[in-house]
């Protein structure tokens, strides 16, 4: 009976441990700060190496950012990020037809490093559908943001896409 007794305590302890955001893939305890530096993107970038650009929104009461990405030769792309309850998630609209959500899984708020990996995706034939997987940022400096995207196909890293964005002046795109 005791030993019963000691193996529901140790299920319900480790229940509430997972809910109160331990162990691996938890939510990231900084999703407030990490959505607030998110916020500070709002308006327009362009990419130090090519014709890319972005724009970031804030929308629905500025629950959430809507990041748009456009580049020459390749269609426009939207990504989403909200909260949800303790969570930072994200929803990235792709060229590639499915919609991966990913959920972040680190911020620093000392090196600037923002980290979502893969949770799930809409419209993806297979699981071995290539799809956007993790999404790397950093936050150099208030004018100033690097990303890196990580392309899975067949449960395996496919392309990495790095890019560093400026902030463009005001008024100008």
């Amino acid at each position: 009976m005791r030993t019963r007794f000691m193996v529901i305590a140790l299920v319900l302890a480790c229940g509430a441990s997972a809910r109160a955001g331990g162990g691996p893939g938890a939510p990231t305890g900084d999703a407030d700060a990490a959505f607030a530096r998110l916020k500070t993107l709002v308006g327009d970038w362009r990419s130090e190496a090519n014709d890319e650009r972005l724009s970031y929104e804030l929308v629905a009461g500025g629950t959430a950012l809507v990041e748009r990405e456009t580049g020459a030769n390749r269609p426009a792309m939207v990504t989403l990020y909200h909260r949800d309850g303790d969570r930072l998630v994200l929803t990235h609209y792709c060229m590639a037809g499915n919609q991966p959500r990913m959920q972040a899984q680190s911020y620093s708020a000392a090196t600037g490093e923002l980290r979502f990996e893969f949770v799930d995706a809409t419209n993806m034939a297979t699981p071995a559908a290539g799809h956007m997987h993790s999404l790397a940022m950093r936050f150099v400096d208030g004018d100033h943001i690097e990303t890196e995207w990580q392309f899975f196909q067949d449960g395996r890293a496919t392309m990495t896409e790095r890019a560093r964005y400026t902030r463009a002046p005001q008024g100008g795109r």
